[in-house]
């Protein structure tokens, strides 16, 4: 009988070690693949990253190329020890960053990694209760490297249909054009909500350099800024620039030109509902909303105004202007940053315009940490790619558009100049200061939003003007598009069209909502 026992034991043993081998083989396998997967999916992350470095020294090689023969040569040489002072200090800030996020990888996946091999080769007869084996482990992170590597990728192109606003379909009708926008009102998503002529209108004026589709982010999953307004039966309205690659008027753009045609839009707006018009600007486009109202182009057209992640004062920013302010000055010039069209129109590269984003936030950008993230995020996801993951991804790989370059001035001044002591802006349009105080001597009600965890227009530079005059203010958490993602969902916690937080914040819906019922009380309608 004991001869028996030790035969079956052994027999066991033999056959777990010969089900281990052929896994430990697959194991092996699966490790090839993922070695694959992980450097296709690095060369990659590292050409998306390099691709802009060698337009932007391209661009530092044409100017550079005249401005050279023109300036004293110990100028030159003193610009180009501080350019490379300062590319040195950017790369150690990579360098850093990169290491923090290999090394906070490390920290969490190995000890899982050490723990699973000894589960299964440790000798123990039984896995402790939800225990994962080595084999499970090692198929886990190929899973994970075959979607950075592969799945990501189809994801981010597949969402192109769902994504954005798809004009071009005809779902939301065009009402006016100029020679430089399109005005396009939006439909409700909602089949149940009804147009509604009599309410107070709004117009919507995108971002330049990000473009308009973060606003329509996901229709069809009901995320989508512009929706929530309409499908509260909000006359919806909103502004698209037209292509600037093949449209002159665009290429040569002012601020005057903004106004004039955000006026022409309004107006039409007027006559159609009878009521005065709310801007609501997102972005960079809050900031050409406010210049358009203190300019006077808007005075009767525009009663209300909402400003969303909008950069009002660009030198209060921790991280674009430190940025800016830490070029060498030689090198903080928009002619580094412009490409000639066929045409012979110059305009501000929306490519770069975007690398330097990247720049500024160095440490979580390069390559290798930007890598890493996203592998990181699929290792606990599961191996589910959300739809929000795919859309956002798409909007930052395929949205960046070129900027006429009189737009690009009045950004580039914004985070140069501050506001002045009495409230006027660095900029001026129709040769007219541009003072916030003229706001409130019209009594425009202003709500201005802003992201707690921004980190490209921070809380300083969005609420500047409260420095000067009274604005209602409303925090959302996470960061510069959450406004019109995650909060542009109805049932999320701080959903556009209510009240929400300890502070009994109100959504810019409804900020507008509220607006409308004031104005029906009185009218006496």
């Amino acid at each position: 009988m004991t001869d028996i026992g030790h035969n079956r034991v052994g027999a066991s043993f033999s056959q777990d070690m010969s089900e281990k081998s052929v896994a430990l083989m697959k194991a092996f396998h699966d490790q090839g693949t993922y070695f694959q997967n992980g450097w296709a999916a690095a060369c990659k992350y590292l050409s998306d990253f390099i691709v802009p470095a060698l337009l932007a020294a391209n661009y530092i090689n044409r100017v550079e190329s005249v401005r050279l023969f023109h300036t004293w040569p110990f100028d030159s040489w003193q610009a180009y020890l501080d350019l490379w002072r300062f590319n040195g200090e950017l790369c150690i800030r990579g360098l850093m960053g990169s290491v923090k996020a290999i090394q906070q990888y490390v920290d969490r996946e190995i000890p899982s990694g050490l723990q699973a091999l000894f589960d299964t080769f440790g000798g123990m007869k039984t896995k402790p209760t939800g225990a994962e084996d080595i084999f499970a482990y090692l198929e886990r992170h190929a899973e994970a490297m075959d979607l950075v590597a592969n799945e990501y990728p189809r994801a981010i192109r597949d969402i192109e249909p769902e994504y954005g606003f798809h004009f071009e379909r005809g779902q939301n009708f065009k009402v006016a054009e100029t020679d430089r926008f399109i005005l396009y009102r939006i439909v409700p998503s909602d089949p149940a909500v009804k147009l509604e002529d009599r309410r107070k209108p709004v117009i919507i004026l995108p971002p330049y350099v990000l473009g308009a589709n973060i606003l329509g982010f996901l229709p069809m999953e009901n995320r989508s800024y512009a929706h929530c307004f309409a499908n509260q039966g909000v006359p919806t309205y909103i502004r698209i620039m037209k292509n600037i690659a093949t449209t002159p008027a665009v290429q040569v753009m002012t601020g005057e030109d903004d106004a004039c045609d955000t006026r022409y839009f309004c107006e039409r707006i007027n006559a159609l509902h009878g009521r005065p018009v709310t801007v609501n600007g997102y972005c960079q486009g809050g900031y050409t909303a406010v210049c358009d109202l203190l300019s006077g182009e808007l005075d009767e057209v525009v009663d209300a105004l909402i400003t969303c992640v909008s950069p009002m004062d660009g030198t209060r920013s921790k991280g674009l202007a430190h940025f800016l302010h830490s070029l060498p000055g030689r090198f903080n010039d928009l002619v580094y940053g412009t490409k000639t069209l066929p045409n012979g129109s110059r305009v501000a590269d929306g490519d770069l315009m975007g690398w330097v984003y990247r720049l500024k936030s160095i440490e979580m950008e390069t390559p290798i940490a930007a890598f890493i993230r996203d592998l990181a995020m699929f290792g606990r996801s599961g191996g589910k790619i959300s739809k929000t993951a795919a859309g956002l991804n798409y909007w930052l790989k395929n949205e960046r558009c070129d900027l006429p370059l009189a737009i690009t001035r009045m950004s580039f001044a914004a985070y140069n100049s501050p506001i002045t002591e009495d409230g006027t802006l660095p900029v001026k349009l129709f040769d007219r200061k541009l003072n916030l105080k003229r706001l409130q001597e019209k009594g425009i009600p202003w709500l201005i939003c802003y992201g707690q965890d921004d980190d490209l227009v921070e809380k300083e530079t969005a609420l500047a003007p409260l420095d000067f005059i009274d604005a209602e203010v409303s925090a959302f958490p996470k960061g510069h598009v959450a406004i019109a993602t995650s909060w542009s969902l109805p049932t999320s916690a701080c959903a556009l069209h209510t009240r929400f937080g300890k502070r009994n914040h109100r959504g810019p819906v409804r900020f507008q909502l509220d607006l409308d019922r004031r104005m029906d009380r009185s009218t006496g309608s």
